[in-house]
């Protein structure tokens, strides 16, 4: 693992210029189905650093900084979920590698909700990690009077869209739908991920609770994390394969 070294690249499609936005991530792996990571607030691809490399062994992954993050542009523009995952949709366009295995954590929800429901042929299906939606309990943990964490409150500030997007999200939900396999991690957030994700999925969830461990997962118990990834995002390819077989 120590000599493992990411390939780094930049997105600068016409239409991302468009949008001045240039996206920054690395890569790794050769084979194997596709998996894009997404990190969270206030965070970078470097989120996953310990993970990258042991999901790399079978699959081809990617990590993202998205806009305003990292090595990203911050040009001046609109930061909300909705043009994050346009440039995520943009970005798995100039990469040819969908559909992917798109993995979130904590703040980017938002961003790869919109992405499985809007573009469900780029999606193989979707993990989240730590991982809160507006519209289905995020709001809530905003809330200080009431146990909420002040650094989340702050995302309720006026011009911030994180927290404003309630309607929106529930709206996705309701129609088309997240209609990919789901796998919810939890950790130090206990079961709020999970209860998240089946109250916003359509389709049933799987979900992996890592007790002991808190809410950077990736960070703190990658080899654990890896696991419970690998031997969802495998059994989802496997039944896919199964499934194109039966058809033929």
């Amino acid at each position: 693992m120590d000599s493992w070294r990411p390939s780094s690249d930049a997105l600068s499609a016409p239409a991302a210029m468009a949008r001045m936005a240039t996206l920054h991530y690395v890569s790794a792996g050769t084979g194997g189905s596709p998996i894009l990571l997404v990190h969270g607030f206030p965070e970078s691809w470097w989120a996953f650093h310990k993970l990258i490399p042991l999901l790399a062994a079978p699959h081809r992954v990617f990590a993202v900084d998205l806009r305003g993050f990292g090595d990203s542009g911050n040009a001046p523009g609109a930061y909300d979920s909705a043009t994050s995952a346009a440039d995520l949709h943009e970005l798995i366009g100039h990469l040819d590698v969908g559909p992917v295995h798109l993995t979130g954590q904590d703040i980017s929800g938002a961003t790869v909700f919109r992405l499985a429901t809007a573009h469900p042929e780029e999606v193989r299906s979707l993990t989240a990690i730590e991982m809160g939606l507006p519209g289905f309990g995020l709001e809530g943990l905003a809330d200080v009077v009431n146990g909420g964490a002040w650094h989340i409150g702050v995302l309720a500030a006026p011009g911030i869209p994180e927290l404003r997007e309630g309607p929106e999200i529930r709206k996705l939900a309701e129609s088309p739908g997240l209609n990919v396999p789901v796998l919810a991690v939890g950790a130090g957030g206990g079961p709020f991920t999970a209860t998240t994700m089946s109250q916003a999925a359509s389709t049933e969830i799987t979900s992996v609770q890592l007790d002991g461990v808190g809410h950077y997962a990736a960070m703190e118990a990658p080899r654990e994390l890896a696991e419970a990834i690998l031997t969802f995002v495998d059994g989802v390819d496997k039944t896919a394969v199964t499934s194109a077989g039966s058809r033929a």
